[in-house]
């Protein structure tokens, strides 16, 4: 008989962009897939896939109890209804309200994938009632012999066993959710126009956004009209994201360039020639970064959780303290300064990418997840 298998995803547009190989590897593999996300106007790209639909109610800024609640008692009346053999929550929110469901409803099997933690377990925050709150419900709700948690990074496998949430068995990990090396196969740098610096990410505080700009300013005497900086993104309901007036006032439209929330966005990584991403968010591991590796990019970024796992300082890039705009301009002045560098480091980054984030060895991860949970 097919099993039926429930991928929970905040959003449509994420699980698209992160999950959609998982889900089809699924299918293929004989299972009866259904998504359940928030639709915001693409689900009928994941039908198209010939997967199976579910709106979500969901509020992504988690401000409201309400709406909390509303999520919870969906999640918790759908599973009890539609009795699937395995539900797999992708992201803390959803991990949060659909394990506490899982467990009211009595589902058979569940999968949570850690994929970033997130502002709540930052140094700020992380021994907060709120985070604290949190570990002991998972703790409960995760407390199942079929279960199989995923994690991209140790740090937050860390956190998880020091919560007592799991235990190495009931662990698994992928190097992040994986990337398409014949859709981002490797492509010299131009040699024509300005060297140009990629940002790629929400345009959130914790993500580097202002560091990247204080560093393009101490830059701009010595370099303007020979770089620019590409600052590809849209706006976040986040606590910490950026308003639209920061960021205009800050970038001119051509030395520094916010382009907003773009489609073409590989295209963007070939046209550039360094990808910058100075974050200190919770990161599982930034598929931003992992895009452009594999395109054959340096990378600069931080030595922070999840981004000190996409490079190997001074092989394929640099990795730089958080919330320091004088390394990340040091850093960045020596690829400017060195198109052999950017080349070596480039090849370097693709190879990086082919031996650690090829998105079969990910899909294939998952798919024996599925299998042995139900055994």
């Amino acid at each position: 008989m097919q099993k039926r298998l429930f991928i929970v995803v905040n959003q449509d547009f994420f699980f698209l962009s992160h999950r959609l190989p998982v889900a089809t590897a699924a299918l293929e593999a004989g299972y009866d897939v259904t998504i359940v996300s928030e639709d915001t106007g693409v689900s009928h790209k994941i039908r198209e896939a010939g997967l199976k639909t579910i709106n979500l109610p969901i509020n992504k800024a988690g401000t409201n109890m309400k709406d909390e609640v509303k999520t919870l008692f969906f999640l918790y009346k759908l599973f009890r209804r539609e009795k699937p053999d395995i539900v797999h929550l992708v992201g803390l929110k959803t991990m949060l309200w659909g394990s506490i469901a899982c467990r009211l409803a009595g589902v058979k099997a569940m999968v949570s994938a850690v994929c970033g933690l997130g502002v709540l377990f930052d140094e700020k925050h992380a021994q907060s009632f709120m985070t604290q709150a949190i570990l002991k419900v998972m703790r409960i709700t995760h407390h199942k012999k079929r279960l199989r948690v995923i994690f991209q990074n140790n740090d937050d496998k860390g956190i998880f066993q020091d919560a007592k949430i799991v235990n190495d068995n009931q662990c698994a990990f992928t190097n992040g959710s994986g990337i398409n090396l014949q859709n981002y196969d490797y492509t010299p740098e131009p040699t024509e126009g300005p060297i140009k610096i990629i940002f790629t990410a929400r345009m959130v505080e914790d993500k580097g956004t202002l560091v990247l700009i204080e560093a393009a300013k101490k830059l701009e005497p010595e370099y303007k009209g020979k770089i620019q900086f590409l600052l590809c993104g849209g706006l976040d309901t986040n606590p910490n994201g950026i308003t639209k007036d920061m960021l205009e006032s800050r970038c001119d439209g051509e030395y520094i360039q916010w382009l907003g929330h773009r489609k073409d966005v590989l295209e963007l990584l070939k046209q550039s020639h360094i990808m910058a991403f100075p974050s200190w968010y919770r990161e599982g591991l930034p598929k931003s970064v992992i895009e452009a590796e594999a395109i054959g990019r340096p990378i600069v970024t931080t030595d922070s959780v999840g981004c000190r796992d996409t490079v190997i300082d001074g092989k394929n890039g640099f990795l730089i303290p958080i919330k320091d705009s004088n390394a990340l301009a040091d850093a960045l002045k020596k690829l400017i300064d060195s198109k052999e560098l950017r080349e070596t480091m480039g090849k370097n980054a693709r190879e990086f990418a082919v031996n650690k984030f090829d998105i079969k060895d990910v899909t294939d991860v998952h798919l024996d997840v599925y299998k042995t949970i139900l055994e």
